[in-house]
């Protein structure tokens, strides 16, 4: 069995003092994917730099606390890639790849759009970049999962308010069709292969404003994407919540899979 587990941490650091390393430690985890660092190498302490049991990855943002991805796994990669070929988008950290015999697995943090119209503008011009990344990956014979905060909710069922959202960032109807044409494309979604109907027990971000958390209102934001033998292979999928570690819930994914 292959356990890989997907975080956004708003912050490495903050995660770690809200519990989070403890946590892991119990998971017996084969794979992490994290986003959203926010720190460079330097901030990082021995904990960090050596998780116990597990290889470290990590692609900072050239920007101090700001975004950032990281991958750690309890097998050393066969190969590694960082940033997907576009400067403006990998100075900011964003694309960390680990390749681990015919498995690849990907850690991603795709842009916000919410903090301003420019940051959308942003956000369409990565998701073009992308689109043929994933395009390639399908097409390249490998089992591939990407895992992380794709920071859109493709469905009405992916968030509690979607009536007052259909124009905010993350619930766009470019954004919505972008994501479906993705998994029209070779991709298939973890989760929802195992929970094609689940609401709100699917969500995995909620804003820290008003009672968003204590009231369920969230998104779905967090996906683990496979190409489809490898998202055959699910048995077991989780969202944790009895902590919280961040303003994103831990994904977990239980593939029939050996390395």
């Amino acid at each position: 069995m292959l356990r890989i587990i997907t975080l956004n941490l708003n912050g490495i650091r903050s995660a770690c003092r809200k519990g989070f390393l403890p946590w892991l430690a119990q998971q017996q985890a084969d794979i992490v994917c994290l986003q959203e660092l926010k720190a460079q190498a330097e901030d990082l302490d021995q904990e960090l730099r050596a998780p116990a049991g597990l290889h470290p990855l990590y692609s900072h943002a050239q920007k101090k606390g700001y975004s950032g991805v990281g991958l750690w796994s309890r097998r050393v990669p066969d190969r590694v890639v960082e940033g997907i070929g576009d400067a403006e988008f990998d100075a900011e950290g964003r694309y960390l790849r680990a390749d681990f015999g015919n498995l690849s697995v990907v850690s991603l943090y795709l842009p916000s759009g919410s903090s301003s119209p420019e940051r959308q503008e942003a956000k369409f011009r990565f998701m073009a970049r992308f689109a043929p990344v994933l395009a390639d990956l399908a097409a390249s014979g490998r089992d591939v999962v990407v895992c992380g905060d794709w920071n859109i909710a493709q469905r009405e069922l992916d968030l509690k308010n979607w009536k007052s959202n259909q124009k905010n960032s993350g619930f766009l109807p470019e954004e919505r069709a972008w994501i479906a044409d993705v998994l029209g494309t070779g991709w298939r979604d973890g989760y929802r292969v195992l929970f094609p109907d689940e609401g709100e027990g699917s969500y995995t971000w909620w804003s820290n404003r008003g009672q968003a958390w204590a009231k369920n209102v969230g998104w779905r934001l967090d996906y683990q994407l496979a190409t489809p033998a490898l998202a055959d292979t699910a048995r077991i999928a989780a969202v944790f919540k009895t902590q919280r570690f961040s303003d994103h819930a831990p994904l977990s994914i239980d593939y029939d899979y050996s390395l």
